[in-house]
This record gives C-alpha cells, sequence and structure tokens, in this order.
C-alpha cells in the first residue's frame, strides 16, 4: 500500500478496534459492524487453536457481503465434495452475510477483523492458511501484505470491476493498486473486466476469464428446490408478482403500478421482499395496502395465500420465493446504490422487470438483449408492462424461457474457479494433488 495513506488507513481501523467492545447491542448496520469485532481474534484463535491441522491446505475465503458471499458458495461446495482433506475458512465483512453464511460448508465461517498489521499478522499466524482468496474484487491491502509476506497465495474469483467504479479514482489507486499488483491468479467475469482489473494493477499474465460463479449458485438453489413448507404455505393460483430486494425509491413506482394492473387482473397478488425488512420498511408497505383496502399478511402469517399482498419480514429466503411468482421485479435499479439479483428469478424461468437507470449491471443488460427482462421508468411504464405480460401469456412464457436459457448459457464458471484455486494451492504446497 502506498505510504502516503497507509498511516491514515490503519489508525482508522485501530480506532474502530478500541470502539468494538464499547458499542451496545443494536440494530444499526455500523454499529453492529463494530460490535461484531469485540472479542473477534480470540475466537478465530480458539477454533485455530482446537481445530486446525496443519497438516492439511488450509483455503481461505473471503467476501465482503450477501451477494459476494453467494459467489463463493458453489466453489466452497466444489471443495467440500471433492477434497475433504482441504480445510475451509470463510470470513465476512458485513453483518447483512451473517445469517445467508451461517451454513456454508466451510470448517469455520466468520467475520473478518479490522485490517491492521498486528491483526493480520497475528491472523495469519494463527491460522497458517495455504492460499487466500477473494470473492468478486473486496481485497483487504494490509491483509494481503501480510499474506504476501507469509508466503500465502492469493487471488479473486469472480472479479468485475464496472466503468465506473469508484476502485478506479486517484484515492483508490493509493489505497489498493499495490494489492492487486500483489495477487497470483485473479479469474474475471468477462474479457472487459479482465481489462478493467489489470488497469487496476493486477498482473496481465496472471488474469483469466473464469465467468460469474452466480450463474452457477442461482442454478444450483433452483436445482435443489426451496423449503417445501415456506412454498406450499404460500401457493395459490392467482397470478402473482414476486418482488425483491425493494427500496422506498422502487415502491412510489411498484405499488401504485400493481394497484393499476388490478383493475384488469383483479386477483392479482404481490409478494413484496423489502430490501432492508425493518419494522419501518415491513410497516409503510403495510400502511399502503390497508390505505388502498388490499388485505395484507406477513410471511408466516397462517393466512398469507390468502391475502393481496404478502410482506417478507425476514432475509435469507427470497431467492426460493421467485418460483411463485408469474412475475419478478427486482429492487434497486431507481437508486444509486445498484440493481440486485436479477440472476434469481431468471434462474426460474420468471421473466424479469426493473426500474432505469439500472447502474452497470452486466447480467441486466445480457437478460435485455436476450428478451428475457425489460427495464422500467416509471409508474406508467411499469403499469403497461404489467397488464401486456399478464394478458399475454405466450409473451411471459417466452421472456421466461429466454431468461432462463440465459443463465444456462453462464454455468460453468464455478469449476473454472476451482481450478483456479487448485493452482493456487498446488503452487504453495508442491506437493497438493487436485481431485
Amino acid at each position: 500500500m502506498n505510504a502516503l495513506i497507509r498511516v491514515p488507513y490503519e489508525l482508522a481501523w485501530r480506532a474502530a478496534n478500541v470502539l468494538a467492545p464499547l458499542v451496545p447491542p443494536s440494530g444499526s448496520k455500523i454499529l453492529r459492524t463494530l460490535r461484531s469485532r469485540a472479542d473477534l481474534v480470540s475466537r478465530i484463535d480458539t477454533w485455530a487453536g482446537a481445530y486446525r491441522d496443519i497438516s492439511r491446505p488450509l483455503l481461505w475465503m473471503h467476501a465482503s457481503s450477501v451477494g459476494e458471499s453467494l459467489q463463493a458458495l458453489p466453489v466452497l461446495t466444489l471443495f467440500r465434495e471433492r477434497n475433504r482433506d482441504v480445510q475451509i475458512l470463510f470470513t465476512f465483512y458485513s453483518p447483512s452475510a451473517e445469517a445467508a453464511t451461517k451454513h456454508f460448508p466451510a470448517d469455520f465461517v466468520s467475520y473478518l477483523p479490522f485490517d491492521t498489521a498486528a491483526g493480520m499478522r497475528h491472523l495469519i499466524e494463527s491460522l497458517r492458511p495455504t492460499a487466500l482468496v477473494f470473492s468478486k474484487l473486496d481485497v483487504w491491502p494490509i491483509l494481503v501484505d501480510e499474506a504476501r509476506a507469509a508466503g500465502v497465495r492469493t487471488g479473486i474469483i469472480s472479479g468485475t470491476v464496472h466503468s465506473d467504479s469508484g476502485r478506479r479514482s486517484a484515492l483508490a489507486s493509493l489505497l489498493l493498486r499495490d494489492s492487486y499488483a500483489a495477487l497470483d491468479a485473479v479469474g474475471a467475469i468477462s474479457s472487459e473486466d479482465s481489462a478493467n482489473i489489470v488497469e487496476l494493477g493486477a498482473r496481465a499474465d496472471r488474469v483469466i476469464v473464469t465467468g460469474d460463479t452466480r450463474y452457477d449458485q442461482v442454478w444450483a438453489r433452483r436445482e435443489r428446490g426451496g423449503p417445501t413448507e415456506l412454498i406450499d404455505h404460500l401457493r395459490s393460483n392467482r397470478p402473482t408478482i414476486v418482488a425483491g430486494s425493494t427500496w422506498k425509491s422502487d415502491e412510489v413506482h411498484l405499488l401504485p403500478a400493481y394497484l393499476g394492473a388490478r383493475k384488469t387482473s383483479r386477483r392479482l397478488r404481490l409478494i413484496i421482499a423489502p430490501h432492508e425488512p425493518s419494522a419501518a420498511s415491513v410497516g409503510s408497505v403495510e400502511a399502503w395496502t390497508k390505505s388502498n383496502s388490499l388485505t395484507v399478511a406477513r410471511l408466516d402469517d397462517p393466512k398469507a395465500a390468502d391475502a393481496d399482498v404478502v410482506i417478507v419480514d425476514r432475509v435469507g429466503v427470497l431467492g426460493d420465493l421467485y418460483t411463485l411468482a408469474d412475475i419478478a421485479f427486482v429492487g434497486g435499479g431507481f437508486q444509486r446504490a445498484g440493481l440486485h439479483s436479477v440472476l434469481e428469478p431468471a434462474a426460474f424461468a420468471k421473466p424479469v422487470i426493473f426500474g432505469a437507470p439500472y447502474g452497470n449491471s452486466h447480467d441486466a443488460r445480457i437478460l435485455i438483449a436476450n428478451s428475457a427482462a425489460r427495464s422500467v421508468t416509471g409508474t406508467e411504464e411499469l403499469s403497461a408492462l404489467l397488464e401486456q405480460w399478464l394478458s399475454d401469456t405466450a409473451v411471459r412464457t417466452a421472456a421466461g424461457v429466454a431468461a432462463e436459457q440465459t443463465v444456462q448459457r453462464g454455468l460453468g464458471a464455478a469449476e473454472a474457479s476451482y481450478t483456479l484455486i487448485c493452482n493456487l494451492l498446488t503452487s504453495a504446497t508442491g506437493a497438493y494433488t487436485p481431485r
């Protein structure tokens, strides 16, 4: 890391470590991020002391939040199925990933400690990892420095960089350029991403295109099938829109458009999962529903299947609920945080709608190009599209089939990423033989 920025960077994380034990329990994401690091290193040390077998390779995979964690999941699954001799540590940064990663196929799942030199050096000495692999692009510069100093092989899978990514700024270059240059292997989603990652500092001879493991992840979820009890609990013969990860900026268009579509499709049902299912966001949708004389129920209500609007008030189930949809609406397109996963409904052969502009979503562009999805600019356009797809079964079904076929064509990245990581382990040990 550039010396000019290393000192303030290190001091910021040291301050966070001091604050962590002082933070009270809270629903705030920032405070949860701090509190989760209290006594974290000792918890990791306890696992390492009891279970780390230094005669076996240790694959350490890290992801920032839920999406990146799910990108890592199909690769972790391959390692667990094929290589029982490899120990697996999985870490994440954001509290949003805690519930989603609880049952990951790893020997130990944990938050990542804050990125200080002393903390990361201690962690590597305690864990003695063989390879450290980041999912997507969320490298931590001091962690990379300490890993490289200890001879740990480092890499990235499903690497992607949008054209307007903040990682291309001057400040990000000072912070991260040396880290990208130090990586031993990078698997990029596309040739465009490959070129952009090289521009960030990675060595061109260490970057290859391996594809996006999200395609494998959503397909595996589809093949596995959702929780039968939950799906059966909500099953209905009513036409259904499933709206996932919605923000206020989505709901100001979606809710009136849904109401408008009910004028011609009176039995139309909406299952809606707010991005953050807080009391405030759930209560807001409930209040709107009641003010428009519609029936409403939360997910576990015994009468949920009969309600006009079903509110998903917990996380971790949205990807399975798309199987109930006739039409999927994916949130995030109407605001700067970015579009959420359009591949989850596509894998279930559901036609997809989202707001525009929808940022730099590569998947959204592909689905639109294949007539599997449509973007809308506001309430009127959304209402018209809902009415069109609800009234024309053939057009709606064709869009769903195109969505499913698009996901099928993207499969294979998990296998390519698995091979990339096996090569890292082999180069590190000289004796590891992948199966």
